[in-house]
């Protein structure tokens, strides 16, 4: 019985003696657009989707598109989901240049949701769109546009990310 127990472990681990290991080549990689991903990513901007579709932005390659050619200075590229769109100008090296990002109905920050709180008590925010200009010379900016509603009075106010007023 003890032969037959020992004979049987060694047989299961001999498959692992005769593994085959394979070196990997190197990879390189590029962070062609990190400062778009910087500008545009910050924590208080909670929304999943608008996070993946800013990053399918980012690592878009335009060399491997099909309309590639050399010939171009510049590449305008859409991207859309669901919740918003995404306009982006990408220079022949692959480089975003500057976007324009509409998303509606997202998660605000909760310094938007503490402003319009604070200013108006008893209002409930029905719509809200999230709007991103970003150039790569001049940074980001950001603003939301909120309707606000209480009872038949309807409002409608805009904010930058950081909760000031417009």
């Amino acid at each position: 019985m003890k032969k037959l127990l020992i004979g049987l472990l060694v047989l299961g681990l001999s498959p692992q003696l005769f593994a085959q290991v394979e070196e990997l080549s190197e990879v390189t990689v590029y962070a062609t657009n990190y400062k778009y991903l910087n500008d545009v990513n910050s924590e208080e901007v909670a929304s999943i989707p608008v996070r993946e579709l800013e990053r399918k932005v980012a690592n878009f390659d335009v060399k491997e598109s099909e309309f590639y050619h050399d010939d171009y200075d510049e590449y305008i590229v859409s991207f859309y989901i669901p919740e918003g769109k995404i306009l982006a100008a990408y220079d022949r090296d692959g480089k975003i240049l500057r976007t324009a990002e509409r998303f509606k109905n997202v998660n605000l920050p909760l310094a938007v949701k503490n402003a319009v709180v604070g200013k108006f008590p008893g209002w409930s925010i029905t719509e809200d769109i999230y709007a991103v200009t970003f150039y790569d010379t001049r940074g980001t900016f950001k603003k939301y546009k909120l309707k606000l509603e209480n009872g038949e009075k309807t409002l409608r106010v805009k904010l930058d990310e950081k909760g000031n007023f417009l």
